[in-house]
């Protein structure tokens, strides 16, 4: 009957899409994968793998250890096309089911585990620790290059640069400037090395008008205010002057072929020293719309006297990029405004795919360009990635153009999207290799530690501290990727699209345009804040550290979120905390990427495991303001039944602060005691002495 079995036997049973229970782990078509299931040492069940919900495949027990008993059966050739999968273990007082929800006693093919042939995510971005930079307010490495008061107008106003590196941003921030360039990042990289940095993400750095530069102006160049302008002609614009065609030292920085050359040169040579130092680099790539400043676009003439440059489709009826925009009326010109723009905002034009091929082509070009000599980026972040296109047809067609483009000029290049909802049909082989990880992490993660959305704009004190929700909600969500996927996805707790996970931990309600900025750092809870990044530097996935984070700052939601990094008055202990537990990260193989084991749930403290051939890390998180005891089942991750020293405490947090060193931490039928402090977590390591016999 359901729920007859004994507890040991549905805890000891595990399958998942790592490494050790798939091989090979990223198969191709014609390959035969072997397929592994972990069960109790004890158990004799009858044990099939069941394919495509009908192939039933007898499994054979083929070694077992000190707990567990390992079975395995192989797929036979795979075809090309995706193969479905569960387990099913028949006792003689009932039958278990094994898919991605775990142990079933009803299965639900749904939630079956999958094999994508070919299907293949760059090893080097799995588990890897990556930091996210907001270039223009990280560090201002050479002043001659800032945007200058003046400069040029953009969306109503004159643009202006921050008087002070401190101060804060406005409720309306999009055309202030504070210098951050890419000298600052090459400034830091020792910096960055030191904390343990992997991979570099930025923001967007072609040229653009806005800080943000989500509103590209020409996608073929580094924006010289990021980078260098050796050519530095012209003037700023008139008092109260809007007219860009004016605005000649902008029109020089931006649009002469040297300033541009120069600062291409400039990135290619900084991203030879990222790679110089073992660390890798992704850009931001905004393919759903352009700016209306957009060379193709031409919006603010500042093309039109350059006989280098085509006409804009904003200027004339004949442009050869007429086709690259979707125009209500098409007897408007010159300066036909009648053209569609994303949710409306006349500066973000739409680009108009389906009606382009030369688009299409131009933007393909764009993303082999970039991952190419002698630029060589590693990935590409892809804005608003499921919003391309007008149809979900074409959105699939594109993307599977682009990656098969991007990973013929550069097989190891990761294609990351942006994407909030279901991913898996963008995950399904041919498109993206994983998402910035929302549903299956920020979301999850942030209601659970904080209550609170990830905007602060909404509270739900019945999410907080809900170990039961947390592991629902989760694992629902992480079923939606593969293993692969899965490893490589951004888990992010802030970044400069959402509040800043301090400001979260406040429990606070608000944003910059209600609570003003000295709110965002009112009630804060560094210990919360600590519970977060343990959660996210042990959590499957690529830990992604927002910059700014680790140094103590807070913010709003967008536009409070992107201050400028506190060079000079850096919440020292949280650096080194960060420093510390991005070690334990990348000394431990299995936090990288291990299995995940949900161990415990209780009102308002979880634990969990990860584990792979040779080691072993467990993690008890009390969020609650109450101290806790919990006797966590360290033997569902491999640990010995009673051993005084095969699992040590390798970090604690808590209110007053954190300690690190190896605590051992004594097994009794293959529990820990973990009596647990308030508002504190815990993280356990060990390894394994006695392998699995064959």
């Amino acid at each position: 009957m359901p729920g007859s079995l004994l507890p040991r036997s549905r805890e000891s049973m595990h399958a998942d899409e790592t490494a050790q229970f798939r091989s090979p782990y990223q198969p191709n078509a014609g390959d035969d994968v072997t397929l592994r299931l972990r069960i109790g040492r004890e158990d004799t069940p009858d044990v099939r793998l069941i394919m495509d919900g009908r192939e039933d495949v007898p499994m054979k027990r083929v070694g077992e250890d000190s707990h567990f008993a390992y079975y395995e059966a192989q797929t036979g050739r795979l075809s090309d096309v995706p193969l479905s999968y569960h387990f099913r273990a028949d006792y003689a007082d009932g039958t278990l089911f094994y898919n991605k929800l775990g142990v079933c006693d009803v299965v639900n093919t749904d939630y079956d585990f999958r094999i994508l042939p070919g299907f293949y995510v760059p090893e080097w971005a799995q588990g890897a620790v990556i930091y996210q930079i907001f270039v223009d307010r990280f560090c201002n490495g050479d002043p001659a290059n800032d945007v200058q008061t003046g400069e040029y107008a953009y969306i109503g106003g004159q643009v202006s640069h921050a008087d002070t590196w401190d101060a804060l941003p406005g409720r309306f921030d999009v055309r202030r400037f504070y210098g951050g360039d890419l000298q600052g990042v090459r400034k830091k990289l020792d910096y960055l090395q030191d904390l343990g940095v992997e991979v570099i993400y930025l923001n967007p750095i072609f040229v653009s008008p806005s800080n943000h530069k989500y509103d590209a102006q020409d996608y073929d160049h580094i924006d010289p205010h990021l980078a260098v302008i050796p050519f530095d002609e012209g003037d700023v614009l008139p008092e109260g002057s809007y007219d860009n065609h004016e605005a000649t030292r902008y029109i020089n920085r931006t649009t002469r072929k040297e300033n541009l050359e120069a600062s291409d040169a400039y990135f290619a040579e900084l991203v030879r020293e990222i790679h110089a130092r073992g660390m890798k680099i992704i850009l931001d790539g905004v393919f759903n719309h352009c700016g209306s400043f957009n060379r193709y676009m031409d919006a603010e003439f500042l093309y039109s006297d350059r006989p280098e440059y085509e006409p804009g489709a904003f200027i004339t009826g004949s442009s050869p990029y007429h086709s690259y925009f979707s125009f209500e009326e098409d007897s408007y010109w010159p300066c036909n405004r009648a053209y569609n723009g994303w949710w409306g905002h006349r500066t973000l034009p739409k680009l108009n795919y389906e009606a382009s091929p030369e688009l299409e082509e131009e933007m393909l070009r764009i993303g082999r360009k970039w991952v190419s000599e002698p630029y060589c980026a590693d990935g590409w972040r892809l804005d608003v990635a499921a919003d391309l296109g007008h149809s979900d047809e074409y959105n699939h067609t594109f993307w599977r153009k682009f990656r098969a483009n991007v990973r013929e000029a550069a097989p190891q290049t990761l294609i990351l999207a942006e994407h909030y909802g279901d991913p898996a049909s963008h995950l399904s082989g041919g498109e993206w290799d994983t998402v910035m990880n929302y549903d299956a992490f920020m979301d999850p993660v942030t209601y659970f530690l904080t209550g609170l959305d990830k905007h602060s704009d909404s509270y739900d004190g019945g999410r907080l501290g809900n170990g039961d929700w947390f592991f629902r909600n989760i694992t629902h969500h992480m079923s939606r990727m593969s293993g692969p996927s899965l490893l490589a996805a951004m888990n992010e707790i802030s970044n400069h699209d959402h509040s800043r996970f301090m400001t979260r931990t406040n429990h606070t309600v608000g944003r910059l345009s209600s609570r003003g900025s000295e709110a965002a750092e009112r009630g804060i809870n560094k210990a919360v804040f600590r519970l977060g990044v343990v959660m996210q530097m042990t959590w499957p996935g690529a830990p992604t550290v927002y910059y700014g984070d680790e140094a103590g700052l807070v913010g709003w939601t967008d536009p409070d979120n992107r201050r400028t990094y506190p060079w000079g008055r850096e919440d020292l202990e949280m650096i080194e905390f960060h420093h510390y537990i991005i070690g334990i990260h990348k000394r431990t193989q299995c936090l990288r990427t291990g299995s995940l084991v949900l161990l415990t749930a209780q009102p308002g403290m979880i634990s969990y495991g990860r584990f792979d051939a040779n080691s072993y890390a467990v993690v008890v998180v009390n969020v609650s303001e109450t101290q806790q005891k919990l006797y966590v089942p360290v033997w569902r991750v491999g640990a010995p039944e009673n051993d005084p020293e095969a699992i040590c405490r390798v970090m604690l947090t808590g209110i007053s602060g954190y300690n690190v060193g190896r605590v051992p931490y004594e097994t009794r039928d293959g529990y820990i005691v973990a009596d647990m402090l308030p508002t504190s977590c815990a993280v356990f390591t060990g390894t394994f002495e006695d392998r699995p016999t064959e």
